[in-house]
């Protein structure tokens, strides 16, 4: 998920940056009511929370454009850099979803991590193999038959294709192979519905297509061709993705859970219009004074995301005054604000100490790979 640093883009980084920055509020802003937009969707529909996965996802793979291209144009053999960086990033992913009880007998193994990095590998493999062209279609493809697979397909058991919460064809599979080991298993035991895990096994499929749109959006951006032209065209992708995501939505809804393939046109024309628009205001316009903690966030992505889920399982471990140091934190700092106010201002906290772990290791020039 590195970018060469004799190409990299300034946008990109603060793209990333952004991301990051609201990773860490939404992430932090548990309690708040449902419809708030730092809160994910309950089910069909998308909010600026839905965005934040998806966003990082498209980024990965805008990078590895940036740091394969040359590799790939010489020759080079990168087979084994990329399984081992897949390995690792699954692996920083499991660990981090047993802490702190590490209870085999509900370990989940689907996760955010886990799902980039599987992604990655197989994006990354697919990109050292492929012409564009092809990447083009095998992210068809992918769209096409998860839609076939979640709307068509019986559920065994069911006897009829759902795209009901917990009773998908993606849910099914994931209860038959990680039974246990899921999301609705470890955190929502009496939600009462069937387990079923966000980052499914099936979801896979739709979700290398967000990171092949990346690659295809920096496969673009490294064309050597006037600026304007490169990213107006780039802006004008993103609306028609956007348009046609809403568009097929009403025969797929748009769900982040379930990662559909409307959903995917939707976030990957939300991430070239925002990418596009953060490059006219950074770098056709020059307004750069603003950016720089979002720099910091930018390059050192998976530092500030172990550091965050660190940070909340120890707060969340820590006994104080009846409950966790983190409650504590919360009610004694910004209680007085009222509920909703005091959950916003304690996950700004939380944005503002990960955005100090960042400067010191920008300051310090430690840059986070693996």
């Amino acid at each position: 998920m590195e970018s060469n640093n004799n190409n990299r883009l300034l946008s990109l980084d603060v793209f990333r940056g952004l991301t990051m920055a609201l990773m860490v509020l939404v992430n932090n802003a548990g309690g708040l009511p449902e419809g708030s937009p730092l809160v994910h969707a309950a089910w069909n529909g998308c909010t600026p929370t839905d965005l934040v996965f998806p966003f990082f996802l498209f980024i990965v793979g805008i990078a590895i454009t940036f740091s394969l291209t040359k590799r790939k144009e010489a020759g080079e053999n990168v087979y084994r850099k990329i399984l081992v960086r897949t390995a690792w990033i699954v692996g920083i992913g499991i660990f981090l979803n047993g802490a702190p009880e590490f209870n085999f007998a509900s370990w989940r193994i689907p996760g955010v991590l886990t799902r980039i990095g599987i992604v990655y590998g197989i994006a990354a493999l697919i990109f050292m193999k492929t012409t564009t062209r092809q990447q083009v279609w095998i992210a068809i493809v992918c769209l096409l038959s998860y839609w076939l697979l979640m709307a068509a397909i019986p559920v065994p058991g069911q006897g009829y294709p759902s795209l009901e919460e917990g009773k998908d064809l993606g849910a099914w599979l994931d209860r038959l192979l990680l039974n246990g080991h899921l999301y609705g298993h470890t955190s929502q035991p009496d939600a009462g519905y069937p387990a079923y895990d966000p980052e499914s096994i099936l979801g896979t499929i739709s979700s290398l297509a967000t990171c092949l749109g990346g690659i295809l959006a920096g496969t673009w951006l490294r064309k050597k061709q006037d600026d304007l032209p490169r990213w107006s065209g780039l802006f004008a992708v993103g609306f028609l993705l956007m348009v046609g995501g809403l568009l097929w939505g009403e025969a797929f809804p748009i769900n982040k859970k379930l990662w559909t393939s409307s959903y995917v046109l939707y976030h990957s024309g939300l991430a070239l219009l925002t990418l596009s628009t953060v490059w006219w205001i950074v770098d056709f316009k020059g307004k750069k004074g603003w950016t720089t903690p979002f720099v910091w966030l930018g390059m050192n992505p998976l530092a500030i995301y172990v550091s965050h889920e660190v940070l909340s399982i120890v707060l969340g471990e820590i006994h104080a005054d009846g409950g966790s140091l983190y409650g504590w934190i919360r009610d004694t700092f910004f209680g007085w604000m009222g509920h909703n106010p005091a959950v916003f201002f304690n996950a700004l906290l939380h944005v503002v100490v990960n955005t100090f772990v960042a400067w010191v290791l920008y300051k310090k020039k430690i840059f986070i790979r693996v």
